[in-house]
Protein backbone atom coordinates (compact mmCIF):
# COMPACT_ATOMS: atom_id res chain seq x y z
CA UNK A 1 0.00 0.00 0.00
CA UNK A 2 1.37 3.41 -1.23
CA UNK A 3 1.29 5.72 2.14
CA UNK A 4 1.05 9.24 0.96
CA UNK A 5 1.28 11.99 3.83
CA UNK A 6 -2.02 14.09 4.92
CA UNK A 7 -1.51 17.93 4.39
CA UNK A 8 -3.91 20.14 5.48
CA UNK A 9 -4.32 24.31 4.43
CA UNK A 10 -7.05 26.61 5.47
CA UNK A 11 -9.46 26.99 2.15
CA UNK A 12 -11.97 29.95 3.09
CA UNK A 13 -13.96 29.04 6.28
CA UNK A 14 -12.41 25.13 6.21
CA UNK A 15 -9.92 23.06 6.56
CA UNK A 16 -9.25 20.99 3.97
CA UNK A 17 -7.46 17.59 3.84
CA UNK A 18 -5.00 16.32 0.97
CA UNK A 19 -2.05 14.40 -0.91
CA UNK A 20 -0.09 15.40 -2.85
CA UNK A 21 2.40 13.88 -5.26
CA UNK A 22 4.89 14.93 -8.22
CA UNK A 23 5.26 18.00 -10.72
CA UNK A 24 3.76 19.70 -13.56
CA UNK A 25 0.76 20.05 -14.87
CA UNK A 26 -1.55 20.13 -11.58
CA UNK A 27 -4.24 16.94 -11.84
CA UNK A 28 -6.86 17.24 -8.82
CA UNK A 29 -8.62 13.84 -7.61
CA UNK A 30 -12.27 14.07 -6.63
CA UNK A 31 -13.01 10.81 -4.83
CA UNK A 32 -17.02 10.50 -4.15
CA UNK A 33 -19.50 8.87 -1.00
CA UNK A 34 -17.69 7.52 1.39
CA UNK A 35 -14.16 7.80 0.26
CA UNK A 36 -11.64 10.18 0.98
CA UNK A 37 -8.16 10.74 -1.14
CA UNK A 38 -7.20 7.36 0.47
CA UNK A 39 -8.69 5.63 -2.18
CA UNK A 40 -6.52 7.29 -4.47
CA UNK A 41 -3.04 6.37 -3.17
CA UNK A 42 -2.27 3.39 -5.94
CA UNK A 43 -3.47 5.74 -8.85
CA UNK A 44 -1.26 8.67 -7.92
CA UNK A 45 2.33 7.73 -8.19
CA UNK A 46 1.96 6.74 -11.70
CA UNK A 47 -0.21 10.39 -12.75
CA UNK A 48 3.10 12.19 -11.15
CA UNK A 49 5.92 10.87 -12.89
CA UNK A 50 4.89 13.66 -15.45
CA UNK A 51 2.14 15.80 -12.93
CA UNK A 52 1.78 17.68 -9.70
CA UNK A 53 -1.38 15.19 -8.35
CA UNK A 54 -3.36 16.26 -5.80
CA UNK A 55 -6.41 14.10 -4.16
CA UNK A 56 -8.43 16.65 -2.37
CA UNK A 57 -10.57 15.31 1.59
CA UNK A 58 -13.64 16.73 0.28
CA UNK A 59 -15.41 18.96 2.93
CA UNK A 60 -17.57 16.41 4.94
CA UNK A 61 -14.82 13.21 3.84
CA UNK A 62 -11.74 12.06 5.14
CA UNK A 63 -9.67 14.81 7.64
CA UNK A 64 -11.22 17.57 6.14
CA UNK A 65 -13.62 19.85 8.20
CA UNK A 66 -17.47 17.91 8.36
CA UNK A 67 -19.96 20.92 9.85
CA UNK A 68 -22.86 19.74 10.46
CA UNK A 69 -24.74 22.97 9.41
CA UNK A 70 -23.22 23.25 6.59
CA UNK A 71 -25.85 22.87 3.31
CA UNK A 72 -23.37 20.07 0.84
CA UNK A 73 -24.64 21.51 -2.17
CA UNK A 74 -23.84 22.04 -5.49
CA UNK A 75 -22.78 26.02 -5.05
CA UNK A 76 -20.85 24.60 -1.74
CA UNK A 77 -18.86 22.36 -2.86
CA UNK A 78 -17.66 24.47 -5.69
CA UNK A 79 -16.91 27.59 -3.37
CA UNK A 80 -14.79 24.95 -1.04
CA UNK A 81 -13.13 23.38 -4.79
CA UNK A 82 -12.22 27.74 -5.61
CA UNK A 83 -10.73 28.26 -2.15
CA UNK A 84 -8.80 25.06 -2.43
CA UNK A 85 -6.75 25.41 -5.49
CA UNK A 86 -6.65 29.43 -4.27
CA UNK A 87 -4.95 28.49 -1.52
CA UNK A 88 -2.73 26.04 -3.38
CA UNK A 89 -2.37 28.78 -5.90
CA UNK A 90 -3.48 26.56 -9.01
CA UNK A 91 -4.58 28.67 -11.87
CA UNK A 92 -5.73 25.95 -14.66
CA UNK A 93 -6.45 22.42 -13.49
CA UNK A 94 -7.38 19.04 -14.86
CA UNK A 95 -9.68 17.07 -13.07
CA UNK A 96 -10.55 13.41 -12.10
CA UNK A 97 -13.82 12.97 -10.90
CA UNK A 98 -15.09 9.40 -9.47
CA UNK A 99 -18.69 8.77 -8.01
CA UNK A 100 -19.72 11.87 -6.02
CA UNK A 101 -16.64 13.52 -6.99
CA UNK A 102 -17.77 13.75 -10.89
CA UNK A 103 -21.09 15.32 -10.61
CA UNK A 104 -18.99 18.04 -8.16
CA UNK A 105 -16.00 18.54 -10.53
CA UNK A 106 -18.30 18.79 -13.68
CA UNK A 107 -20.35 21.69 -11.95
CA UNK A 108 -17.14 23.05 -10.72
CA UNK A 109 -15.85 23.40 -14.04
CA UNK A 110 -19.06 24.11 -16.04
CA UNK A 111 -19.21 27.59 -13.76
CA UNK A 112 -14.97 27.62 -14.62
CA UNK A 113 -14.60 26.44 -18.10
CA UNK A 114 -11.74 28.63 -18.67
CA UNK A 115 -9.54 26.97 -15.98
CA UNK A 116 -10.00 23.05 -17.22
CA UNK A 117 -7.54 21.50 -19.32
CA UNK A 118 -8.59 18.01 -19.21
CA UNK A 119 -11.26 15.56 -17.84
CA UNK A 120 -11.58 12.03 -16.63
CA UNK A 121 -14.23 10.42 -15.10
CA UNK A 122 -14.42 7.20 -13.69
CA UNK A 123 -17.89 4.82 -12.48
CA UNK A 124 -19.77 8.47 -11.57
CA UNK A 125 -22.79 9.83 -11.49
CA UNK A 126 -23.87 13.16 -14.39
CA UNK A 127 -27.18 13.01 -15.28
CA UNK A 128 -30.55 14.32 -13.34
CA UNK A 129 -32.46 11.11 -14.20
CA UNK A 130 -30.87 8.94 -11.40
CA UNK A 131 -31.49 5.22 -11.17
CA UNK A 132 -33.48 3.28 -9.23
CA UNK A 133 -30.09 2.03 -6.98
CA UNK A 134 -29.74 5.57 -6.79
CA UNK A 135 -32.99 6.77 -5.73
CA UNK A 136 -33.14 3.55 -3.67
CA UNK A 137 -30.51 4.68 -1.26
CA UNK A 138 -31.08 8.11 -1.27
CA UNK A 139 -34.40 6.74 0.41
CA UNK A 140 -32.18 4.51 2.79
CA UNK A 141 -30.49 8.12 4.05
CA UNK A 142 -34.12 9.53 4.92
CA UNK A 143 -35.12 6.19 7.42
CA UNK A 144 -33.77 6.99 10.84
CA UNK A 145 -32.75 3.27 11.33
CA UNK A 146 -31.55 2.73 7.80
CA UNK A 147 -29.45 6.09 7.88
CA UNK A 148 -27.57 5.41 11.53
CA UNK A 149 -26.85 2.05 9.91
CA UNK A 150 -25.69 3.30 5.95
CA UNK A 151 -23.45 5.42 7.96
CA UNK A 152 -21.72 3.22 10.32
CA UNK A 153 -18.85 0.82 10.34
CA UNK A 154 -20.47 -1.78 9.26
CA UNK A 155 -22.86 0.22 6.62
CA UNK A 156 -19.39 1.20 5.11
CA UNK A 157 -17.85 -2.16 4.96
CA UNK A 158 -20.83 -3.89 3.31
CA UNK A 159 -20.92 -0.82 0.77
CA UNK A 160 -17.23 -0.75 -0.08
CA UNK A 161 -17.35 -5.06 -0.43
CA UNK A 162 -19.99 -4.94 -2.80
CA UNK A 163 -18.38 -2.26 -4.63
CA UNK A 164 -15.60 -4.45 -6.08
CA UNK A 165 -14.89 -7.60 -7.68
CA UNK A 166 -11.74 -8.65 -6.42
CA UNK A 167 -13.02 -9.15 -2.45
CA UNK A 168 -9.52 -10.05 -1.67
CA UNK A 169 -8.39 -6.22 -1.55
CA UNK A 170 -10.51 -5.07 0.33
CA UNK A 171 -8.45 -5.93 3.29
CA UNK A 172 -9.04 -4.98 6.90
CA UNK A 173 -6.55 -1.72 6.20
CA UNK A 174 -8.48 -0.36 3.92
CA UNK A 175 -11.58 -0.88 5.40
CA UNK A 176 -10.19 1.02 9.06
CA UNK A 177 -8.94 3.78 6.31
CA UNK A 178 -12.89 4.50 4.87
CA UNK A 179 -14.24 4.00 8.56
CA UNK A 180 -12.02 5.69 10.69
CA UNK A 181 -13.24 9.66 9.44
CA UNK A 182 -16.55 8.85 10.43
CA UNK A 183 -16.61 7.32 14.24
CA UNK A 184 -18.51 10.01 15.71
CA UNK A 185 -22.11 11.46 15.45
CA UNK A 186 -21.27 14.30 13.67
CA UNK A 187 -19.34 13.27 11.14
CA UNK A 188 -21.68 10.51 10.53
CA UNK A 189 -24.49 13.35 10.23
CA UNK A 190 -22.13 15.33 8.03
CA UNK A 191 -21.87 11.79 5.77
CA UNK A 192 -25.38 11.86 5.30
CA UNK A 193 -25.54 15.54 4.45
CA UNK A 194 -23.37 14.96 1.36
CA UNK A 195 -25.08 12.89 -0.49
CA UNK A 196 -28.53 14.43 0.28
CA UNK A 197 -27.27 18.01 -0.85
CA UNK A 198 -26.56 17.62 -4.04
CA UNK A 199 -30.22 18.69 -5.45
CA UNK A 200 -31.48 17.47 -8.74
CA UNK A 201 -31.01 21.33 -10.30
CA UNK A 202 -26.98 21.15 -9.97
CA UNK A 203 -27.01 17.75 -11.94
CA UNK A 204 -29.00 19.62 -14.67
CA UNK A 205 -26.68 22.22 -15.30
CA UNK A 206 -24.16 19.85 -15.88
CA UNK A 207 -26.24 17.90 -18.31
CA UNK A 208 -26.58 21.28 -20.39
CA UNK A 209 -23.12 22.41 -20.23
CA UNK A 210 -21.49 19.10 -21.30
CA UNK A 211 -22.33 19.36 -25.27
CA UNK A 212 -19.99 22.63 -24.48
CA UNK A 213 -17.09 20.48 -23.89
CA UNK A 214 -14.34 21.28 -26.05
CA UNK A 215 -10.84 19.54 -23.68
CA UNK A 216 -9.94 15.84 -24.04
CA UNK A 217 -12.36 13.92 -21.80
CA UNK A 218 -11.18 10.19 -20.74
CA UNK A 219 -13.32 7.55 -19.33
CA UNK A 220 -12.93 4.81 -17.67
CA UNK A 221 -15.59 2.56 -15.69
CA UNK A 222 -15.90 -0.86 -14.20
CA UNK A 223 -18.69 -2.65 -15.80
CA UNK A 224 -19.42 -4.54 -13.08
CA UNK A 225 -20.36 -1.79 -11.19
CA UNK A 226 -23.43 -2.67 -8.29
CA UNK A 227 -23.39 0.65 -7.22
CA UNK A 228 -24.27 2.81 -10.29
CA UNK A 229 -25.51 -0.53 -12.14
CA UNK A 230 -26.47 2.05 -14.81
CA UNK A 231 -23.18 2.95 -15.78
CA UNK A 232 -22.78 1.50 -19.04
CA UNK A 233 -26.41 3.69 -20.24
CA UNK A 234 -24.53 6.76 -17.93
CA UNK A 235 -21.54 6.49 -20.22
CA UNK A 236 -23.08 6.06 -23.67
CA UNK A 237 -25.40 9.17 -22.89
CA UNK A 238 -21.96 10.79 -21.84
CA UNK A 239 -20.54 9.67 -25.22
CA UNK A 240 -23.85 11.75 -27.60
CA UNK A 241 -23.14 14.37 -25.60
CA UNK A 242 -19.14 14.67 -26.11
CA UNK A 243 -18.47 12.66 -29.31
CA UNK A 244 -14.63 13.21 -28.94
CA UNK A 245 -14.51 11.58 -25.14
CA UNK A 246 -12.18 8.11 -25.28
CA UNK A 247 -14.54 5.62 -23.74
CA UNK A 248 -12.73 2.21 -21.89
CA UNK A 249 -14.79 -0.16 -20.29
CA UNK A 250 -13.19 -2.29 -17.61
CA UNK A 251 -14.80 -6.25 -16.96
CA UNK A 252 -13.31 -7.30 -14.33
CA UNK A 253 -13.96 -3.93 -12.32
CA UNK A 254 -16.67 -2.43 -10.05
CA UNK A 255 -17.51 0.30 -8.72
CA UNK A 256 -14.43 0.91 -7.13
CA UNK A 257 -11.96 0.31 -9.95
CA UNK A 258 -9.34 2.41 -7.63
CA UNK A 259 -9.22 -0.70 -5.75
CA UNK A 260 -10.08 -3.47 -8.62
CA UNK A 261 -7.19 -2.52 -10.87
CA UNK A 262 -5.52 0.57 -9.66
CA UNK A 263 -2.03 -0.23 -11.59
CA UNK A 264 -4.25 -0.33 -15.08
CA UNK A 265 -6.21 2.38 -14.41
CA UNK A 266 -3.09 4.26 -13.29
CA UNK A 267 -0.92 3.40 -16.66
CA UNK A 268 -4.42 4.82 -18.51
CA UNK A 269 -4.75 8.24 -16.81
CA UNK A 270 -1.33 8.91 -16.64
CA UNK A 271 -1.12 8.27 -19.95
CA UNK A 272 -4.08 10.63 -20.78
CA UNK A 273 -2.63 13.54 -18.85
CA UNK A 274 1.33 12.97 -20.10
CA UNK A 275 -0.31 13.80 -23.62
CA UNK A 276 0.26 17.25 -25.30
CA UNK A 277 -2.61 18.43 -27.02
CA UNK A 278 -2.74 18.71 -31.10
Amino acid sequence: MNEIPVKTVRAGDLTLAYRELGSGPPVLLLHGWPTSSHLWRNIMPPLATHNRVIALDLPGFGASDKPRDASYSFRYQAKALTDFLHALDVSTVSIVGHDLGGPIGLYWASQNPERIHRIAMLNTLIYPEFSWAVIAFGVSLRIPGLRSWLTSSSGLRFLMRAGVVHKDRMDDAVLDAICAPFQSPEARQALHQTFMGLHPGGFRTIADWLPAVTVPVRVIYGENDRVLPDIAQTVARLKKDIPHAEVTPLPQCGHFLQEDEPERVGEMLAAFFAATDS
